[in-house]
Formats: C-alpha cells, structure tokens, sequence
C-alpha cells in the first residue's frame, strides 16, 4: 500500500482528496501546516508528499527545505492557485517532482500522482549486484552466476566509484534499467535524485522539452515556464533510456551538457549550470547508427566511456534457474504467501526456451504460470503453447536468425503455435481457441508496454479505440491499462 501525505489548510482540498484518492491500494493522511507534515513523516515515511505552497505558519517552500533535510528523495507535488507560477518554479528548482494549479483536473492529479509513486519506488529499490548466496538471498538483485553478469558485476563496482559516464548496451528486457539503478545505489550521488527517461516512449516534439524545460511562450501550449529533468536531477544521476532513438537536434543539446554541463531551455536564451552524471542505454548498434548518420559520433564516444553489454538470456540460460527461483520468492512475497515449486519437466523447458522478450518476458511467463497452476507446483501445462510446442527451425539457421524476434515467428513457426492450441482445445472442451489467443495477446502487450494503450495498440497492430473494447470485453483489470 502506498502512504500519500497532503499538507493543506484548506479542508475543501482535504474532503477532494479523500474522494479521489478513496483506494483500497492508497492510504491519505492529512495535516493542516507544514510544521504537522513535519512531524508526521519521520513516523509514516510517506511514499508521496502533496502541499500546498501558501499555508498558514511556515510556507510550502520552507517546509520543502526542511522536508529534504529529513528525506531527500521523497517525492514532492506542490499545489498554488495563483496564476503566477514563479513560486512554484522555485519549488521544482528546490527539488520538488512537480507542481499543480487549483483546481486541478482530476484525472492529471491522478496521473502525476501514479507516475510520482512509480518514480518513488525506483529511487528506493536498492538494486544489489553482489553475487548471489547460497540461501539464496537476493532480494531485489541482479540475478546471475554466470561468467558474463561477473564481468557485468565487477564493471558495475569499478563505475559506482567514479563519475563517468556510462552506456548499457543489450536487447530490451535485460535488465539495463536494473543496472543504471545499481550504479546510482553503490554511487557517491546515492543520496541524491534518480530520474529515468525513456527517449522512445516520449514523442519527438515533446522530449527536448521534458529533458532541458521550457520557457513561457515558447512553443504554442507553453503557458508556463517548465523546469526540465536535468535541472531537477541537479547534483543526481539521469538515465537516458532507448537514447539511439533520439534526434539529432536533442543528441546536440546533450553533447553540449556532457561537455560543459550547460544547457538552455527551449525558447531561452540564459545558459544553465547543472552538475548530472548521464547513464545512458540501448538496445541498438549505435555504431551502425554513427555510420548511416543517424547518431551524432562525437555523443557516441562522449556516452561510451564504460560500457556494459548486457548478455541476452538465451546465451545465459544456466541463470534460468535462478531467476525462477527469484521469481518465486518475489511473487510470494507480493502475495504474501510461501512460494512454488516448479516440476523439473517445466524447468527444462524454460531452459531450452529462446528467449526473445529475455528476463522480462521470463518473469511475464512465471507471473501467469503462478495465476493458473492448480497446485503448489508449476508444471509444463502451465506454462504458454510456444514454449510446450516443438520449433520448427530452417536448415541452416544462423546464431543471429535465432536472436532475432523476427525471424522465430515465420509462418512454420504459427503454424506450430495453432497445431499445439488445436491439441489442448481437443483435450479441453471448455478452450475457446480464438478468445484465449486474444485475452492472452492483449494482457501480454499490455504488460510489456507497462499498461500504456497507445503502445500495446501500435504492438498488436489494432486501433487504441478496438484495444479499449477489448479490455473491456476480457475483463481485464484496469491496473494493466493505465493511460
């Protein structure tokens, strides 16, 4: 459950919040001044703070001040309902995540809220890279014993100890985020702010904007000067997701940052100091991108100081084990309930499977096999048709046709996937054959999209309207569809 702390006088704005935020999953405490909050939060570490900037006693910039001595990286929403935001352009340069205007709309406030949550939950995870034990204690580690997550370990402790930049290289669902997070634990900025951006999840128009911050009047829409993530991760570390997506007029503005760590916001023309280590990841060969011009060659040496190739799983499998068992644990601890087994049969299928979604997609399969085994044991019919049904590889087939997601789904490889759908429908009267395809299909793109609509919609090559309807037609729960 999540602790959301509102520190507001205005008992109109307390009766709103206990309306909106009346969930099951989020526990609202309130306090009427900034010395209250004060107080309050040592005792109820609070997920999430919101308050308002104006309040009778100390004021919301003071309170911020003195709440940052206490926590430095719980996040902070301010609120104002004055039309000048120039208060709460000090708040964010103060370090607050963001900032509202009253009356605030109510599905935003609710969306800032989820995001400020999720960003509070990834700066406080301690990622662990040390080897795992034998008791297995690996809570919230990077799972692996083999000689490649080693020399990732070891790389890991040599950059925690320096400020370099760093680029994690590797296929989506490695774990890069994992490892940017695990620098910024074991690092000297450890107690400062962790903001990560996904360069390709952002529209193009929008992403300089989020990264450096905007002007009034800058653009059409930009009502308000906008204090961007490097000037809030200031004395912090940012993590440039996907960055091989970027253009290459924002691949400028952060070459300009790594090398005289200023920038300008758009639309301004007032040069800004920031001190920010960059970590930066891709699943793209960025030298081919250097050659064909689609990446500036001087950022590509500027992010390659370190880098740290994330092995894909299908060349680690003997990890496969463990990573099941961490699963196990970690989900048995979500539930709160002993964890599972698995049937050496199921096992050996995980470990011949090849991995095209990797970690993510492993822990994807374990997280259904968990919902629909009717036992204390995973068993090879619990787990999904592609990794049951036998491959039908082309003579001939390459290392790199194999590590290719595209080149494993082929028409041989559909036909397989039905041939072993058609079996289990026959062996159970109650398999709708083409429903379960397409339950499964939206919640697993869904989950690999992190409930974002517009994405799942693009993957499945569907309308987001048709994808909406298919949500509700399954029944599938809201959580996974968040936008």
């Amino acid at each position: 459950m999540d602790k959301l702390l509102l520190i507001d006088d205005e008992t109109d704005v307390q009766y709103s919040f206990r309306r909106i935020f009346d969930s099951p999953e989020i526990e609202l405490t309130t306090a009427t001044s900034g010395e209250e909050g004060l107080r309050i939060i040592p005792k109820l570490k609070p997920n999430l703070v919101i308050m308002d900037i104006r309040m009778g006693g100390i004021n919301g910039l003071e309170t911020l001040r003195r709440l940052r001595q206490l926590d430095a990286k719980l996040p902070v929403i301010m609120m104002t309902a004055y039309g000048t935001t120039q208060t709460a352009i000090e708040a964010m340069k103060l370090g607050a995540y963001d900032y509202l205007l009253k009356p605030f709309d109510v599905p935003k406030l609710k969306q800032i809220v989820f995001d400020a949550l999720k960003a509070a939950r990834a700066m406080k995870q301690v990622v662990s890279y040390q080897p795992l034990l034998e008791s297995e204690d690996y809570d919230l580690g990077i799972v692996g014993r083999c000689e490649q997550m080693q020399n990732v370990f070891k790389l890991i402790g040599q950059l925690s100890a320096s400020d370099a930049t760093a680029l994690i290289t590797g296929e989506s669902g490695t774990g890069k985020e994992l490892v940017a997070r695990a620098i910024y634990n074991h690092s000297q900025r450890s107690s400062r702010a962790f903001l990560a951006i996904n360069c390709a999840a952002i529209p193009e128009n929008l992403l300089e904007s989020e990264l450096f911050g905007h002007e009034r009047g800058a653009f059409t829409g930009a009502a308000n000067q906008r204090i961007g993530k490097f000037e809030q991760c200031n004395h912090g570390t940012i993590f440039l997701d996907e960055i091989g997506d970027m253009t290459l007029a924002t691949q400028t503005k952060i070459l300009r940052v790594l090398q005289s760590g200023t920038f300008e916001r758009v639309g301004g023309n007032q040069p800004i100091k920031v001190d920010v280590r960059v970590i930066a990841a891709t699943n793209k060969p960025l030298e081919k991108a250097v050659a064909t011009k689609e990446f500036r060659e001087d950022l590509f040496y500027r992010l390659n100081v370190v880098r740290i190739a994330m092995p894909a799983l299908r060349e680690r499998t003997d990890d496969v084990r463990l990573l099941v068992n961490y699963f196990f644990k970690k989900f048995g601890q979500e539930q709160n309930q002993p964890p599972k087994s698995i049937s050496q049969d199921a096992l050996s299928l995980l470990e011949g499977y090849h991995w095209p979604g990797n970690v993510r997609e492993l822990e994807n399969i374990m997280r259904r096999a968990l919902v629909v085994t009717k036992g204390d044991a995973i068993l090879p019919s619990d787990l999904p048709p592609e990794l049951t049904a036998p491959r039908c590889a082309p003579t001939g087939e390459s290392r790199s046709d194999r590590a290719n997601p595209v080149a494993e789904v082929g028409n041989a490889d559909v036909a397989t996937l039905a041939k072993a759908l058609f079996h289990r429908a026959k062996l159970d009267s109650k398999l709708k054959v083409i429903p379960a395809v397409e339950r499964e299909l939206v919640i697993q793109a869904l989950i690999e999209t992190q409930g974002n609509q517009v994405q799942a919609a693009k993957l499945l090559g569907i309308t987001r309207a048709t994808l909406r309807k298919r949500v509700e037609k399954f029944g599938i729960r809201q959580g996974l569809a968040i936008q």
